[in-house]
């Protein structure tokens, strides 16, 4: 009378690339989208320990929008490993610095599972900070983020404000 619950496996995951171009997103809801996708939960085949997500490529990470004040007022700590060693530097620091694609690689990669599989998972985004990236032959799929919602970008809010 009732069908057996949909368990998806290694074997049978069908994951695709997605080409996600971050410039003038803002980051945190970025984030939010690559983490999902990463996860799979947008597919109706999600299983929660199960890599059922895709691949992303990010490109032009070094143009990713804070709203508000959030660019010179937003902190980032980590630790030296010493005693008194933490150190701090705002977003404006790190996204003139040599790595500004470090900014949404870390808020992606906090908002994920914290493990084995978070970790397995997190491996298939990659990003960077130029428009430039390897990944041609996978013919990976562009993915309107800013189309979303209106919120997403910065332009789009401007228009419906």
């Amino acid at each position: 009378m009732f069908g057996k619950t949909y368990q998806a496996n290694a074997a049978t995951v069908d994951k695709k690339w997605i080409l996600i171009d971050a410039k003038g997103l803002v980051v945190g809801r970025l984030a939010t989208i690559i983490a999902m996708r990463l996860r799979g939960k947008h597919k109706p085949t999600f299983t929660p320990h199960v890599d059922c997500g895709d691949a992303i490529v990010v490109i032009n990470a070094e143009h990713v929008v804070f709203t508000g004040k959030k660019k010179d007022k937003k902190v980032y700590h980590h630790h030296t490993g010493y005693i008194g060693g933490i150190k701090e530097r705002s977003a404006k620091f790190i996204l003139e610095g040599r790595f500004p694609e470090r900014i949404l690689e870390k808020a992606v990669q906090r908002m994920m599972a914290r493990g084995p599989l978070g970790r397995e998972q997190l491996s298939n985004l990659r990003v960077y900070k130029g428009a430039e990236h390897p990944h041609v032959a996978q013919q990976p799929v562009l993915l309107d983020v800013a189309a979303m919602s209106p919120k997403n970008s910065v332009q789009n809010q401007k228009r419906s404000a």
